[in-house]
């Protein structure tokens, strides 16, 4: 077997990980999410029977791609669920996970500022969901929540809105364990408003609601999604400083953020001379004493630098990652772009890479109060689309991206040691 060295970890073999108190090493598959065919291929058997002529075998299915229970009826969903089944049956595909779409994504959800809504999602949507995945055999994956700003401004609002959400996570995880929609794992995501958008508070989510319950409820990572967090680093002193200087020359400084709406006023204030102690020197550094204050008040406003880096994420919280989602992303925005040739020279996302740093985070030591690690990842290629794209396009960007990553999972099922 290979060795592996990285920041700082060295695996030389199985049994080494194992001493270490580590899960053995994962079984790693290869799968599509059928996002790229909704409202193109929208048929169960056409879809599978595509996903299956490109070689791959295992297949997310996401809600958009017509099976999602706030949008179409019961009985319809009971034909979908037949026919699917019925399609991985004549072409030896299966359904993998069943994974939530843009519709949830695009609502407070679950952390709704209206508790309807939020028993509304949990009990109408996420249940529902549950029970299809678990008629499947199929694992469950989700995003369906956020807070809205009003909530971000307010530290003890948030902690409330906060707890709430862990609850209801803990519940939907018991609940899924209940059925058998196995594993669960919920989305990593950008920004403040949707959480676990840092790996500090990923880990913290899954530990909170395993603690809850029992029952885990997994990370599902993106490896373009760490596009966000680098707008959001906590300032210094010497970031505001400068900053205060290059506004009073008349320059702007963008990207800067200072977390709290208060935050920004006190410095808005301290630059336009409104505070009566913006040109004096000590009274500046009471501004930004004023400023940092905030963001010790509000903490979940600021990501990590290893926030934005897809790398750290899965060698901190890979093993904890049954499913990843393939994007090509040239690291300033997550276009869930296919792995061809072009987008792959501008990419940054690497198999290699990918499968090295999923090693890297079973080579660590257990971290206390999570779940049990993962012996099964799901690398899924999550490729968008275009609107105007043909479906030849579609296709070829498809069959190319699935080429590209079969040179390194050659066979699902693989245990992930033997191919480094």
């Amino acid at each position: 077997m290979a060795t592996i060295t990285g920041k700082g970890v060295r695996m030389d073999s199985l049994s080494a990980l194992r001493e270490r108190g580590s899960v053995k090493s994962p079984r790693i598959f290869l799968a599509i999410d059928n996002c790229f065919a909704s409202k193109r291929w929208t048929r169960p058997k056409e879809w599978i029977e595509l996903i299956a002529g490109l070689g791959v075998r295992c297949i997310e299915a996401s809600a958009d791609t017509e099976c999602d229970p706030l949008y179409t009826t019961g009985d319809y969903l009971d034909d979908w669920t037949a026919e699917a089944v019925d399609a991985c049956a004549s072409s030896g595909a299966r359904i993998a996970n069943l994974y939530s779409g843009h519709g949830t994504y695009a609502t407070l959800g679950l952390a709704h500022t209206d508790r309807r809504v939020r028993d509304h999602i949990q009990n109408n949507w996420l249940k529902p969901m549950a029970r299809r995945a678990a008629a499947l055999g199929a694992g469950l994956g989700f995003f369906c929540h956020a807070f809205p700003d009003v909530t971000l401004q307010e530290p003890e609002r948030y902690r409330i809105a906060e707890d709430d959400l862990m609850a209801r996570l803990a519940e939907v995880a018991a609940y899924c364990e209940e059925v058998g929609a196995q594993p669960l794992s919920v989305e990593q995501m950008y920004s403040p408003h949707q959480i676990p958008w840092t790996i500090p508070g990923a880990e913290s989510l899954m530990r909170s609601v395993y603690e809850r319950r029992g029952s885990p409820l997994y990370l599902t990572i993106d490896t373009g999604h760490q596009t966000g967090q680098r707008r959001y680093l906590r300032p210094t002193t010497g970031d505001l400083q400068a900053a205060m200087r290059r506004a009073r020359e008349g320059e702007s400084s963008p990207g800067l953020w200072l977390g709290s709406r208060r935050a920004h006023e006190l410095f808005a204030a301290a630059v336009n001379g409104t505070s009566g102690r913006a040109r004096d020197g000590v009274a500046e550094e009471g501004v930004i004493a004023d400023i940092l204050a905030e963001a010790d008040l509000h903490p979940f406003l600021f990501a990590g630098s290893d926030d934005g880096d897809p790398y750290r994420w899965l060698e901190r919280l890979g093993c904890y990652a049954p499913i990843v989602h393939l994007q090509q992303t040239d690291g300033s925005s997550s276009s869930h772009r296919p792995f061809t040739e072009a987008h792959n020279r501008r990419g940054i996302v690497s198999p290699e890479r990918v499968l090295r740093s999923l090693a890297q985070s079973y080579a660590r030591e257990s971290a206390r109060g999570m779940p049990p690690r993962c012996e099964e990842i799901y690398l899924t290629l999550e490729i968008f689309a275009g609107t105007g794209e043909t479906v030849y396009e579609i296709e070829r960007g498809m069959r190319e991206s699935v080429e590209y990553w079969r040179r390194y999972i050659p066979s699902d099922g693989v245990i992930l040691s033997s191919i480094l």
